[in-house]
């Protein structure tokens, strides 16, 4: 791509980079007013280059002239590793098959659990998380899952920090999340009533690997149905182990 920066500090790659990460599960269309303001490109700069970026087929336009993430990422994107997915989505069908439940794939990325995989039917209760979302670690299933195998300095860096609170229910209070997070360590499993979303409770299980949490697999039900949670346990943690024994060391945290 061509021409300069005459923002000082930010180079053309920079600002492409900006463009492409304005986008998210929550955004995943954007006009190009909203994808400058997003991405702190200015307009006329970002129509430049979007229009640089569409003739790559890196963006490409719906009907209404919104931008979205076009096919030739989506080519790349494939080729990124996904040796745990892979290993995992077996696991997530036959857990899906056995109890009938939305059930998803999750690892840290920073401060959030990222979705990198989920099975999930028309009759299960909807859930907020998407393939490629992101929500925050404390008020879901697999994010507790996961904060409770993370190092003690990290934990005690993300409970000093204002945690979100999406629902009335959340647990914000940094004392009472500690001693959740020290029994899901305990017992091996998490638990959720209403915390992300209202009228969804959730259970979710690590995938330990050499002790360390590389990612969690996590079941989502209604909340008139709370009360089966408990047995759900065991189908969830057989898969998470199973998954965790196919995983070789160096799978890491990413998907």
């Amino acid at each position: 791509m061509s021409g300069g920066s005459r923002q000082p500090g930010r180079t053309v790659t920079s600002k492409v980079l900006a463009l492409l990460g304005a986008f998210d599960a929550a955004h995943p269309q954007l006009t190009l007013t909203d994808l400058a303001r997003r991405s702190g490109v200015p307009l006329s700069t970002a129509h430049r280059l979007v229009a640089e970026l569409e003739e790559w087929q890196a963006l490409s336009r719906d009907a209404d002239g919104r931008l979205r993430v076009g096919l030739r990422l989506w080519e790349l994107g494939q080729l990124a590793p996904s040796r745990l997915v892979s290993l995992a989505h077996p696991w997530l069908q036959e857990l899906f098959v056995t109890t009938g439940e939305n059930v998803h794939l999750a690892v840290r990325d920073g401060l959030e659990v990222l979705y990198v995989d989920k099975v999930y039917g028309r009759r299960a209760v909807p859930i907020v998380s998407r393939t490629g979302g992101r929500l925050p670690m404390h008020p879901t299933g697999v994010g507790k899952a996961l904060l409770a195998y993370e190092p003690d300095w990290f934990v005690k860096s993300y409970l000093a920090r204002k945690l979100e609170r999406p629902t009335p229910h959340t647990i914000t209070e940094p004392g009472r999340l500690a001693r959740e997070l020290a029994a899901v360590r305990a017992q091996g499993y998490a638990f959720t009533y209403e915390e992300m979303t209202l009228g969804s409770c959730s259970a979710a299980a690590p995938i330990l690997v050499d002790g360390r949490a590389v990612a969690a697999v996590g079941i989502v039900v209604s909340s008139r149905r709370a009360r089966e949670l408990p047995r759900l346990i065991d189908p969830l943690r057989n898969a998470a182990a199973g998954i965790a024994k196919a995983s070789p060391p160096s799978s890491g945290s990413g998907p």
